[in-house]
């Protein structure tokens, strides 16, 4: 479905029990985002970001980055033409930012308020 700009949040509770392996000890994932193979989830202590990789996304990268690692961010709303938004995350120490494509079924200011109540801790 999410070929088709479906993408859509996620369970918090199904996204804490689907990704118990990767949380620390009372970690708690408070929002979650699947986009077309991807995840973000967005825990008490840190962003995950998990990419599929490869054909069947058998291959799995996993990126953790703390809330405090990110020195900024921003919110690239769809246009009347370019249906699909964008989140960019720069991490200090890095030139370029994290980019995130969402489609349609995902808030692009819903993902902005997660984000900032925890980046403005």
């Amino acid at each position: 479905m999410a070929l088709f700009g479906n993408a859509h949040t996620v369970d918090p509770v199904a996204a804490q029990q689907e990704y118990a392996r990767l949380l620390g000890h009372d970690e708690r994932i408070h929002a979650a985002f699947q986009l077309i193979r991807d995840t973000i989830l967005f825990t008490d202590r840190r962003l995950i970001l998990v990419d599929k990789q490869g054909i069947r996304g058998k291959k799995v990268e996993y990126h953790s980055i703390p809330y405090r690692s990110i020195t900024h961010f921003a919110v690239e709303t769809a246009g009347t033409f370019d249906l699909d938004a964008e989140l960019k995350i720069w991490i200090s120490g890095t030139d370029l930012p994290i980019e995130k494509t969402f489609t349609k079924g995902v808030d692009i200011y819903e993902v902005q308020a997660i984000l900032t109540q925890f980046v403005a801790r």
